[in-house]
């Protein structure tokens, strides 16, 4: 930037206008018009008329400003003889260097058999022998390895060739296929998104209006693009150019590739998501065709935005998905280790499209990816184009308009002529961070049930139920270990174990450590709170059945012993009990030598069970009322007032919240001394409450109306739904 100063002194008397005039013209040297005519607001020519007062001092400035050489939307050295001048309008131009070849890692197999490939030619040139066959056996093997890898790829392994850097942009299939081209820019509101590109091109002399988002050929044009993520400028110049088209007639084509609509803090305050909303209403408002084709990665509402189309095209290697198989991994198993799972089951590849008809159609690639042969994958996407537009230019603007509808509303279960249901039953996996405690209490309750029940520790049932609970916490350990990241490091342990000399060994420590390390590592990122609910709740149960399964064992084992040191003699008299039991069951009188006969049968059973090292604690009574039906309708509705004077009491005393953090605590630890302290303070605050409640007196008569029905009142007793009375 240059400057210019102009200073006049005193002006004096019998200096004319001239004179003041010939004292400026030096200053003026710099040659501009528009300096000699008007500088800040004064005109020179007013300075010899009497208006100019004489005797004062004025200073006047001026700067210049040096005019900036631009690239756009003009070039300098534009050559005047060039046919298509309006490709100068565009910032995309030939790179000046090719692309590095970018071998991706399911790839890597292909790579050796190319070096070998090379090396014979090489040789071939150096010794001028004739390694012709070898050539040609190397290059069909070649051709024969690359068909077989491209026919059976993974979901994932699609996602990284559609997301290849070398992969040909949107303007390339455009320069591709079109005969005239020329980029349009603005959304007249704010500025002119690199991101996203609009344009008119002609194909077989038909007018076409193309938006697509674009990404960049290397990093420099990356992050010009903005790695193909636009801004909500982006999105509303889209919808500018998609109401011209409309108005004009122009068909529209639009191309998808980008991981999704820019989500940093200016954008959102800018309306990301009102563009975005807005971008979709309008476009099921356009009456004239929309065709969009895939030709990358696709995600979320940013490539919706100018997807809601008539017909939706995808190549063979491209994705769609509403959010990435990395993002959907961290969420589900906190780790994006698992994109792999996660890509399968988001179903994001044009084969699992095209079946769930989102999808009307699959453009095919040379094998290899796009990037192989871009121009051919391009003269495709034109064929693809040329196809779907001879199919929607014989509908009218009502028909396509139906035809749009129908399409989508079909993707979300709607079909014509088909009522819809008012409610529909979803059978969803619920969620484990909101199941119930009371599942696992009646799951354990059910699996008491069977272990007790089983007719010995090698039952079926038995079995049956261990081998099934202990294939669901192998598959959840397994979903834990890759979620924490620790796959790796279990492989590794487990390749260092089968290269020891001698398996039944004990460990090194070496390997002990490194076992150790991964069991505390994991065992810490278990303990987390609200994490791996599901891995804890099996855990809790499989250490229950294991219990269970242990005390049943000892109990049939006593069993075994006492009945094998029991005496004929003595199982002779047990019999003389049972015998006794069921006459005072009956309301039998015992004669006196029988009852004399049961207490010595007593002694010795006692004396055969102390000497199996088992200690006698007592004996019991058993006594088994019959309760008229009218008492056990009486005891139904105790229970119904007893549950809800609990859960009126838990209200009153305010111990949801401690009852909530026993859950969770049980799922952890069920004998940790904080479910211990959690049990003894909700009992007290419990019992407390309902000490003065008239519940009470009812379950006080309603004992004494049960205890009138046995003969020995003191250890009669009504086992209840809800607790023991």
């Amino acid at each position: 930037m240059a400057s210019l100063s102009l200073a006049v002194g005193n002006c004096g008397k019998g200096r004319n206008a001239e004179n003041l005039s010939s004292e400026f013209v030096p200053h003026l040297s710099l040659g501009s018009e528009f300096l000699t005519k008007r500088l800040y607001g004064l005109n020179f020519k007013d300075l010899g008329s009497p208006k100019v007062r004489t005797r004062k001092k004025f200073l006047i400035g001026a700067e210049i400003k040096k005019w900036k050489k631009q690239d756009y939307p003009w070039h300098g050295d534009i050559d005047p003889d060039t046919k298509t001048p309006l490709k100068y309008l565009s910032y995309f131009k030939p790179l000046d260097e090719k692309p590095k070849p970018v071998t991706l890692a399911f790839e890597k197999p292909l790579v050796n058999l190319e070096k070998q490939l090379i090396e014979v030619r090489r040789m071939a040139e150096d010794t001028g022998l004739d390694f012709t066959d070898q050539i040609y056996a190397l290059e069909a093997k070649y051709q024969q390895a690359l068909r077989d890898l491209y026919t059976h790829l993974t979901p994932i392994q699609r996602l990284q060739i559609a997301r290849h850097p070398n992969r040909p942009t949107v303007l390339d299939h455009i320069l591709n296929m079109t005969e005239k081209w020329v980029e349009l820019h603005g959304d007249r509101a704010g500025y002119d998104d690199p991101a996203m590109v609009t344009g008119l091109g002609s194909i077989e002399g038909r007018s076409y209006l193309f938006i697509g988002h674009q990404k960049g050929r290397n990093t420099k044009e990356n992050i010009m693009r903005n790695f193909a993520m636009p801004t909500p400028h982006g999105y509303r110049k889209a919808l500018r150019m998609m109401k011209y088209a409309d108005h004009h007639g122009f068909p529209i084509v639009t191309f998808v590739d980008t991981p999704g609509a820019f989500a940093d803090l200016r954008s959102e305050e800018l309306g990301q998501g009102e563009a975005i909303a807005y971008n979709l209403r309008a476009m099921f408002g356009l009456k004239v065709p929309i065709i969009t084709v895939v030709t990358g990665e696709g995600g979320s509402g940013g490539a919706l935005a100018i997807g809601c189309a008539n017909k939706l095209l995808m190549l063979e290697n491209s994705a769609f998905y509403v959010a990435s198989p990395e993002a959907c991994a961290a969420i589900l198993w906190k780790s994006s280790q698992a994109a792999p799972k996660a890509a399968e089951k988001l179903r994001i590849t044009a084969q699992e499209h095209y079946r769930l008809r989102i999808a009307d159609g699959i453009i095919p690639e040379p094998l290899g990816g796009a990037h192989a042969d871009p121009f051919w994958a391009s003269q495709q996407i034109k064929h693809a184009i040329l196809d779907a537009m001879a199919e929607l230019g014989r509908m009218n603007s009502e028909q396509l308009l139906h035809q749009r509808m129908l399409k989508f509303r079909y993707i979300g279960g709607f079909q014509e002529g088909i009522q819809v249901e008012p409610e529909r039953k979803r059978n969803m996996k619920p969620s484990e961070a909101n199941t119930p405690p009371a599942d696992l209490e009646s799951e354990l309750a059910n699996l008491k049930k069977k272990i007790l029940e089983a007719k010995g520790p090698s039952d079926p049932v038995t079995i049956q139920v261990l081998e099934k609970l202990q294939e669901d916490l192998d598959n959840e350990m397994t979903k834990a270990f890759i979620a924490m990241g620790l796959e790796d490091k279990v492989e590794s342990l487990k390749l260092e174990l089968q290269r020891t000399p001698i398996p039944d060994q004990p460990l090194n420590k070496s390997l002990q450590e490194k076992a150790d390390k991964i069991m505390q590592e994991f065992k810490q990122k278990l303990s987390q709170p609200g994490a791996y609910l599901g891995l804890k709740q099996k855990l809790y149960t499989v250490n229950m059945a294991s219990r269970l399964i242990e005390l049943k064992n000892k109990s049939e084992k006593i069993k075994t012993e006492v009945n094998q040191k029991i005496p004929t003699t003595v199982k002779a008299k047990i019999d003389s009990l049972k015998t006794a039991s069921e006459k005072l069951r009956n309301g039998d009188s015992l004669d006196t030598n029988l009852v004399e006969e049961v207490e010595k049968a007593k002694k010795e059973l006692e004396d055969v069970l102390r000497s199996a090292n088992l200690e006698i604690v007592g004996t019991r009574k058993r006594t088994n009322v019959a309760v008229p039906p009218e008492l056990e309708e009486e005891v139904a509705k105790v229970n119904a007032e007893i549950k809800e004077e609990m859960e009126r009491a838990v209200t009153r005393s305010g111990l949801s919240e401690k009852i909530e953090e026993l859950k969770a605590e049980i799922v952890k630890d069920s004998n940790s001394e904080k479910v211990k302290e959690l049990e003894t303070e909700i009992r007290e605050g419990i019992a407390a409450t309902l000490s003065v409640t008239p519940v009470k007196k009812k379950v006080e008569s309603l004992r004494e109306k049960l205890a009138s029905l046995t003969k020995d009142d003191a250890e009669s007793k009504v086992v209840a739904e809800n607790g023991r009375w």
